[in-house]
């Protein structure tokens, strides 16, 4: 018995036999980028014994990694900056427009179905070609209204190396989604240390002018007395204006850094002073932390590795898209419709028509069109495979160079601690000398100095070990927490 298929069936038989059909141009395949294993840039223990006594700082600290220093201010100043921050919206903007791109590309699959209609008359004069016949005049009425239809059978896999090619740049836009929230906690975790170590500069700064002002007091109340001399006064003078001149600099830079916040959180500059004007009396200062290995998969997971991988798929998916382009296109058409001469006719049955029935479409001579295009994706799809290796030696470089940074800083900062102790000692025994006439007032006024630049230099060293910490957890990828 012979069966006869309905062409509609034939159609749905050939498109179920096409998804499974190998698609033209090469299947991704994720490079192998080998990290070696080098020993970190560590400085070592801190201390002075053979005993390391750091903490060694492992990954569950890496994810909202701002709550581990405890400040309220800080997990507020994060937490709107996500929601409000502008620059992180226009990345959230380009994930969408992703989205949809993906979305767009699935119609591809589908049957392209327009409408259309048209009501003409056509005029006829008898010195037209089409009237000389009948040497008079006449006119011709057509209305005409249906819908056309057009399905192409994705035989060689274009199409679903374009859908393949949106997916992938689609968990590209995602990943860069999550380096955005990396950079943008990062951000506001320095940017917040930097303002409170610049406040800490000024208290020191002011405090330090109390003091000097103190003795610049006591040197010209001698000079009254007839006991002292011009040459005290005015070198006492000197290093209290020099000290009073360091602090506005210091105060135009605080400005700067809550303005920088108030930018980062989604709000105008000026916004957050109130939050951020008070330094709260307490210290950001972590134990030192080590890493106790390389950590390479925490560096092959940075989101802005993956993403870079991701790109490098969608490229290569486009490769084959442009071959696709040397092959025939298959469609399945159809049409149907009303199409009359008359109006009073035309939503009569025998005013239908339709038609139905399959279409081959193959560029046999392009010029080379065809060919560049595949060498041109070709080419970029090597530019992206580069590019991803690129990446992640970028990102093993910021590992090593930040914790290089952060570990040997501790060194810095245990040298400063001794120093300013030394300073402050210093002061004191300048100022009982001087008192008592075994050293002139110029012992004071470097001792004094030395204080001032000693004590904002442990400062600044105790904001940059926090501060390089913070690059730290973003270099390892850290600040991933769900919202």
């Amino acid at each position: 018995m012979i069966m006869k298929l309905h062409p509609v069936f034939c159609t749905a038989l050939l498109l179920a036999g096409c998804s499974s059909l190998p698609s033209v141009g090469p299947d991704y395949e994720k490079p192998k980028v080998d990290i070696p294993d080098f020993p970190l840039p560590d400085a070592g223990t801190t201390k002075a014994d053979d005993k390391d006594s750091r903490y060694v700082i492992s990954t569950n600290e890496l994810s909202a990694w701002w709550t581990g220093f405890n400040d309220a201010t800080l997990a507020l100043l994060v937490d709107t900056s996500v929601s409000n921050n502008l620059t992180y919206k226009m990345a959230f903007e380009r994930l969408t427009a992703s989205r949809w791109e993906l979305f767009g590309s699935y119609a591809a699959f589908m049957p392209q179905i327009s409408a259309n209609g048209s009501a003409t008359r056509t005029d006829k004069k008898p010195y037209t070609a089409s009237g000389w016949s009948t040497g008079r005049s006449f006119h011709q009425d057509l209305f005409k209204a249906g819908f056309d239809a057009s399905w192409e059978i994705d035989i060689f896999g274009g199409e679903r190396r374009a859908t393949e090619s949106a997916q992938a740049e689609y968990e590209a836009a995602g990943l860069s989604l999550n380096d955005a929230w990396v950079s943008l906690t990062a951000e506001v975790g320095r940017q917040y240390i930097e303002l409170r170590t610049t406040q800490q500069r000024i208290a020191v700064a002011r405090a330090n002018l109390k003091l000097q002002s103190e003795t610049y007091d006591i040197v010209k109340s001698r000079l009254e007395s007839g006991i002292g001399d011009e040459l005290s006064v005015s070198q006492s003078k000197y290093i209290v204006e020099q000290t009073r001149a360091a602090i506005p600099p210091l105060l135009a830079q605080e400005e700067r850094l809550m303005n920088s916040i108030a930018i980062l959180t989604g709000s105008m500059p000026g916004s957050c002073h109130e939050l951020l004007k008070a330094c709260p009396d307490r210290d950001w200062f972590v134990p030192a932390g080590r890493l106790a290995e390389t950590p390479l998969d925490l560096i092959r997971m940075r989101p802005d590795v993956r993403a870079a991988e991701r790109r490098l798929a969608a490229q290569s998916a486009r490769i084959g898209v442009a071959k696709a382009m040397w092959f025939p296109k298959l469609y399945i058409n159809g049409s149907i419709g009303l199409e009359s001469v008359k109006a009073d006719k035309f939503l009569k049955r025998n005013a239908l028509y339709g038609s139905f029935g399959p279409s081959v479409n193959w560029p046999i001579f392009q010029g080379g069109r065809i060919y560049a295009n595949v060498k041109i994706e070709e080419a970029r799809t090597r530019e992206a495979c580069l590019n991803y290796e690129f990446t992640v030696q970028k990102a093993y470089e910021e590992v090593r160079d930040v914790y290089a940074d952060y570990t040997r800083e501790y060194h810095r900062y245990e040298a400063l601690q001794s120093a300013v102790k030394a300073a402050q000692e210093a002061v004191t025994i300048s100022n009982d000398l001087n008192k008592n006439g075994l050293k002139d007032f110029t012992a004071v006024i470097d001792a004094q100095r030395s204080l001032l630049n000693l004590e904002e230099s442990l400062v600044e060293s105790r904001g940059k070990i926090t501060s390089n910490l913070i690059s730290l957890y973003k270099a390892l990828g850290g600040g991933l927490a769900v919202k």
